[in-house]
């Protein structure tokens, strides 16, 4: 079976419902504290992806069961010591940055050493933003370098720590989080603002936490041990999967999508205020609180008089995981967009802000950088005819989905490699394309 797509034609006018696929970010942690639960958790629209089956694989490596049911999954916990391993234990993260980041802080009172691995992607991020913390708790960590693999041997005697975040890193943070559920005393974290997932998780659940929001940062209060039951959630849709058919309605011709039930927390709609302030068509109805997570159904119109943006960098970190889609809204745009203080984007699964350059010179599309920083020159009238080939992204799935919605909006003629990293996050994104009508070959 081929491993790319071919795209030769852009996408006719549509206007559907469509439901797309649980939230990443909330999947994992879900699974995750499942596993610290005591007793059984129930888990609804649990995304399938990869990442989140490495999660549940990484958990029954740990000792933890779970079942598959007819439209949820069943997870048996045993609380906060329930974790039972044994010699040479090794767990394999994938590629998913959050799982790896996370467990490592559920493993800070592991009696026996424990490997983290991941895949070629993941083995190239910085692990010290979370090692270095969890070593103040008390843990013991080893690498041959900054990245994986790690070893992590856990403590009796654990601390609780105080601890400036300032890189905007939800994973770390939420990891110095669930280290201090297991440490004795009360933690503090100074966390420059990003998603919030694992506070409102917290909330659900009563472990002890305060939050203080300041205007640039949080102060966050965990206090421990703190034990808590089995639960039941419905993981809303994802943000991020969404930002793809948000901006590929958008950008095509006389179309309208409607988006159900999805994730719309504050900390993660950076996309919409972003392209709303581009002169976007972009609302929110049916809104609905659950278990603190905003939910909503987003409805977007295309639109045709889309202007340029001087990005605020204050939602850079709502929108670290959307911005090569912004970047195809701004090369569709009129006027100079510029955006600011980028360098997280080279921190994912590929170097996305190097990745993103090179494609939009390959299309044609003028942009200049200075360091982490760039300028994108929009073109309203942009219509390509060449031919292009979408190759050696490391094989990061937001990169591959990216091309597929340039290819389906810009026009020429496509082939983009590498089509099985979509598994990593959103499996059945090609074929919620094909309901809206493309044409994939």
């Amino acid at each position: 079976m081929n491993n790319y797509i071919k795209i030769n034609r852009s996408i006719k006018p549509f206007n559907k419902k469509i439901e797309v696929s649980g939230d990443k970010s909330i999947s994992i942690r879900c699974v995750l504290m499942a596993s610290q639960a005591i007793g059984k958790s129930r888990l609804f629209n649990l995304l399938e992806s990869e990442d989140v089956v490495n999660a549940l694989n990484a958990i029954k490596k740990l000792g933890i069961k779970f079942k598959k049911k007819k439209n949820y999954y069943e997870i048996y916990g045993y609380g906060l010591n329930g974790y039972k391993t044994n010699r040479n234990t090794t767990i394999n993260a994938g590629n998913s940055g959050t799982l790896a980041r996370l467990i490592l802080g559920l493993l800070i009172n592991s009696k026996k050493k424990i490997k983290l691995i991941g895949d070629k992607s993941l083995s190239k991020r910085d692990f010290t933003r979370v090692t270095d913390p969890l070593k103040l708790f008390g843990a013991k960590t080893s690498s041959n370098k900054k990245s994986l693999p790690v070893e992590i041997t856990g403590s009796e005697f654990l601390r609780p720590i105080k601890y400036i975040e300032n890189l905007g890193s939800a994973q770390c943070k939420s990891s110095i989080m669930l280290g201090a559920i297991k440490t004795p005393g009360t933690t503090l974290i100074k966390a420059k603002k990003s998603r919030n997932h694992t506070e409102l998780i917290f909330k659900f659940l009563k472990i002890p936490i305060k939050i203080l929001k300041k205007k640039n940062f949080d102060l966050i209060k965990v206090s421990g041990p703190a034990n808590f039951n089995g639960f039941s959630y419905k993981v809303p849709g994802d943000i991020s999967s969404s930002a793809f058919f948000l901006v590929l309605t958008l950008l095509s011709k006389n179309s309208k999508i409607i988006l159900k039930n999805i994730n719309v927390n504050n900390s993660r709609i950076g996309i919409i205020k972003i392209l709303n302030k581009m002169n976007a068509n972009i609302s929110l109805k049916n809104k609905k609180v659950y278990n603190g997570e905003n939910i909503a159904d987003i409805i977007v119109k295309s639109r045709g008089n889309l202007k340029s943006i001087n990005c605020p960098e204050s939602l850079n970190s709502s929108a670290i995981d959307e911005f090569l889609v912004i970047f195809l809204v701004a090369a569709k745009a009129k006027g100079i967009s510029t955006f600011r203080n980028l360098s997280e984007l080279n921190k994912k699964e590929s170097p996305r802000l190097d990745i993103a350059m090179k494609l939009l010179k390959q299309i044609g599309v003028k942009c200049s950088r200075n360091s982490d920083d760039i300028k994108i020159y929009g073109n309203p009238n942009l219509k390509l005819n060449g031919e292009y080939n979408i190759k050696d992204f490391r094989k990061d799935h937001r990169v591959f989905m990216m091309s597929c919605i340039a290819a389906l909006t810009f026009g020429g003629k496509w082939k983009i490699e590498d089509k099985a990293s979509i598994n990593t996050s959103f499996p059945i994104f090609l074929t919620l394309l094909k309901k809206l009508g493309a044409k994939l070959d």
